[in-house]
């Protein structure tokens, strides 16, 4: 028989990224007593990995519990950019209401529809939360009137429309039913809310026991361990079970450790009930979708479904003539594994094996998701090579369908022009177009995926510097034509060696370097951007020859313009079809897949007969 427990609370935070969502949880955990009053907490203590908090976004779903007037509050901190939508989706499926998260200034944005969307089909009682309402030009009651509009653009029930309203800023720690923040104390109001809102879970607590797994980590003491919500009965310590996979396979096992959750800890206990969330050890080889059932019950839940991946690249061993100087592991038995590895907790994500055994397709949700992935690969010491990402096109009744993006842009009123005609080319259709703030106007469009590829920086040199650009993935629409890109050219080393200052003085002339003197490179090495939409093979190692005559300190006249360092993204969206970019924990390098100039120059002529 189902029963109401009234004592715990499981809830979501989605927000779009920077909305505030992980500072927060910090307030949260604060006030609620789980810090000793001496005890040092760092801030955005939820952002865990390094990339986390050296890009200021979730990047992996993580749980917390707090204990509030004797109810304990199950939190799970969500990803708020869409690449990472595989995270939010699944553990979605943990809790029984959200809070939304928007920013007072900004209002709704993609990433708030994204995850809004996820939420509401789910039919998830939401507790909207305007956070920075101390930010200057906070506008907290229009962005109030934004979030309605979103939620009846989204079809949202009348019951689902009748949501709370609570006004916070998260920096300072205060929460209000009223707009300008009231008494502006404490976040009592939102503990208060969390309380009275989001439905207590409704469980069988006496039925056989069963629960979804959502989120696999690895402890190096007890192994594989797996996060799960009890979906009914209770479940012990030591209890033999099935695990029933996504496959329709099942296998015994036994519980050997089961924890809860308090603050950031973990804490052992020796049961635990319908509607709690916990971790459990000791099921082996378990993945993320997996049901955990009585033996004598077996009966699987239901697991989500994740949005299939939108954009794919090669991964491949690196084969450059500095190949293996940088990296620890190297090989494609080293690449496979980590790869495999990825894909058994990235849920969103997809590999492929190819027909060279050194080389793996690799699919995504996009740019940012892939990125991630190879800077998180580089820092744990491997070295390879990735191509630039392409589109995943579907056919459908004989027609070729492009997954498409629904972008919005804020920019400055000078600028408006530019960026209109700049995705016009594109093939991106407007759908919006209004005041945002003062000096700046908000454009909504609706671009094919491949259209994004490689704009950001062009688009950053468009608004100088001053536009803000988001998008998500908005399904897939038929194929709209070919794109004609803003064609560059690469400057290319004609040798193996080390750049010096002569060669690199006449390079420069022809368009924009990518490193400085002292650099080593080898040939087909990519060392700048030319300026005509043409390679330009040229010799950076070039000295410049010593004769008889030469006026004193010529050399030293010779200077440089400081070269254009290009970040991971940057260079993902400068490469060509026919350049890889090489990944090593120390460096980052743009080069030809076909290293020998006159190799390369007989397949440009092959091909131009084709």
């Amino acid at each position: 028989m189902e029963t109401v427990r009234e004592d715990v609370r499981n809830i979501a935070i989605i927000a779009h990224v920077d909305h505030g969502k992980t500072t927060l949880v910090d307030g949260l955990l604060k006030q609620s007593g789980t810090f000793r009053d001496n005890e040092s907490v760092a801030e955005r203590v939820m952002d865990s990995n390094d990339l986390e908090r050296e890009r200021g976004i979730t990047i992996l779903s993580k749980n917390t519990a707090i204990n509030y007037n004797g109810y304990t509050i199950n939190i799970v901190d969500t990803p708020g950019h869409a690449d990472f939508g595989g995270e939010v989706e699944r553990v979605l499926s943990m809790v029984d209401g959200v809070l939304l998260l928007v920013d007072a200034f900004e209002g709704p944005m993609p990433q708030t529809r994204f995850v809004l969307s996820k939420a509401l089909g789910l039919n998830l009682k939401t507790v909207v939360v305007i956070n920075k309402i101390d930010r200057e030009g906070a506008r907290p009651k229009e962005v109030v009137d934004e979030v309605l509009e979103l939620f009846m653009d989204l079809g949202a029930s009348d019951e689902q429309l009748d949501f709370p309203v609570i006004y916070s800023s998260s920096r300072d720690g205060y929460a209000s039913y009223e707009a300008d923040g009231g008494d502006r104390k404490s976040l009592k109001p939102l503990f208060d809310a969390i309380i009275k809102y989001i439905p207590a879970p409704k469980v069988d607590i006496d039925a056989p026991y069963r629960m979804l797994i959502s989120n696999i980590t690895a402890d190096e003491y007890v192994g594989r361990i797996a996060v799960a919500r009890v979906d009914r009965g209770t479940v012990k310590t030591a209890q033999q079970v099935i695990v029933c996979n996504t496959n329709g396979d099942a296998k015994r096992a036994k519980i050997n450790y089961l924890y809860k959750f308090q603050g950031l800890k973990k804490i052992e206990v020796e049961e635990a009930k319908a509607g709690d969330i916990v971790v459990v050890a000791g099921l082996g080889d378990i993945n993320i979708g997996d049901t955990v059932c009585d033996p004598e019950h077996p009966e699987p839940i239901h697991f989500v479904n994740i949005d299939e991946p939108t954009l794919s690249m090669n991964f491949s061993v690196n084969d450059s003539p500095f190949a293996g100087q940088e990296g620890e592991f190297v090989t494609s038995r080293h690449l496979r594994a980590r790869l495999m590895k990825e894909i058994e907790t990235n849920v969103s994500m997809r590999v492929e094996e190819t027909e060279s055994p050194d080389t793996f397709k690799v699919s995504g949700r996009g740019e940012l998701h892939l990125s991630i992935l190879i800077e998180t690969m580089r820092r744990q010491g491997y070295e390879f090579q990735v191509s630039r990402p392409k589109v995943i096109f579907k056919e459908k009744d004989g027609k070729i369908l492009e997954p498409m993006e629904l972008l919005t842009i804020d920019v400055p009123d000078d600028s408006v022009g530019v960026v209109i005609e700049k995705i016009g080319t594109r093939k991106g259709e407007m759908k919006n177009m209004h005041n945002a703030s003062q000096g700046y106007v908000r454009l909504e469009f609706r671009i094919p995926a491949r259209g994004l590829i490689g704009y950001r920086s062009e688009f950053l040199t468009d608004t100088r510097g001053n536009g803000i650009m988001n998008h998500i993935f908005d399904g897939y629409d038929e194929y709209k034509g070919e794109i004609a890109f803003k064609q560059h050219g690469s400057m290319v080393a004609w040798e193996q060696g080390e750049t010096v200052v002569y060669g690199l003085y006449n390079a420069q002339e022809r368009g924009r370097l990518f490193l400085g003197a002292g650099v080593k490179v080898y040939e087909g090495m990519v060392v700048g951007e030319c300026a005509k939409n043409e390679d330009l093979v040229i010799n950076v190692c070039k000295k410049k020859h010593i004769s008889n005559v030469r006026a004193s300190g010529s050399d030293d006249a010779l200077r440089l313009t400081p070269p254009t360092v290009l970040s991971l993204e940057q260079s993902l969206e400068f490469i060509s079809d026919d350049e890889l970019l090489e990944v090593t924990p120390k460096s980052l390098r743009l080069r030809k897949k076909i290293l020998n100039t006159e190799l390369r120059a007989k397949a440009r002529a092959r091909e131009e007969k084709a």
